[in-house]
């Protein structure tokens, strides 16, 4: 069996949610939001132990209020993140103990990820070295120029709207931030890093559900949807 940690970055403050409280400790349903993405990866077998990176100024909240409060033994470390998401990715990384083989990255705001999908991503990037979550676009897309004049129409069909869990192979997805980090370059996921280092990333169909909270629409479909699985 293959020993994957997942790396939850979750140290975004949620600035469009319009609160003073960041969105991954949101209550829905009494629980924080972040304890629901936590549980997926508690229970799922495939997964050893779990990198927790959030705000500095939240270290004992989250180890107390939400890893020891609802036992999520697989936490293993809880540690300090960036302003950036991928400096927190990077500062996940940098945690991993020996014997690692894979790493799934995943937002600490998508709390709606099922165990099968992660499942899924886990065995591709077994067979594949690198594997990411994504669902068909539905709507038409229009690449426009600093003008806002329409330049073209991509292909529907070759268009899909990337989510996460993202898995990689370890040496894949150290080597493509090492890179990132001499070069400078700040991509928008962890798999554009990969693809700038020359390895190819195989695409997963996930869940159109498996949103990332971001405004306070999010949270009333997420609590709907909690709500339909009690």
């Amino acid at each position: 069996m293959a020993n994957v940690v997942a790396v939850i970055p979750a140290a975004g403050q949620g600035k469009r949610m319009g609160t003073s409280v960041s969105k991954s400790y949101m209550e829905i349903l009494g629980r924080p939001l972040l304890a629901y993405t936590l549980d997926k990866f508690q229970s799922h077998s495939l997964i050893a132990e779990i990198i927790l990176v959030v705000q500095e100024s939240d270290l004992d909240y989250c180890q107390k209020e939400i890893v020891q409060r609802y036992g999520f033994v697989k936490v293993t470390k809880i540690i300090a993140g960036g302003s950036e998401r991928q400096e927190s990715v990077a500062k996940g990384l940098a945690a991993l103990g020996p014997g690692v083989e894979y790493i799934l990255v995943h937002d600490g705001a998508r709390p709606l990820i099922d165990g099968q999908t992660i499942s899924q991503a886990i065995e591709a990037a077994i067979n594949r070295g690198a594997a990411v979550v994504g669902v068909p676009v539905k709507d038409t897309i229009k690449v426009v120029d600093q003008e806002l004049l329409v330049q073209n129409t991509p292909e529907r069909h070759t268009l899909w709207a990337v989510q996460t869990p993202q898995v990689f192979r370890r040496d894949i997805l150290e080597r493509a931030y090492q890179e990132a980090e001499i070069q400078g370059w700040i991509g928008t996921d962890d798999a554009s890093l990969v693809e700038r280092i020359g390895e190819q990333v195989y695409m997963v169909r996930g869940s159109y559900s498996n949103l990332k909270v971001t405004t306070p629409e999010d949270i009333i479909y997420v609590r709907e949807i909690l709500e339909g699985e009690r």
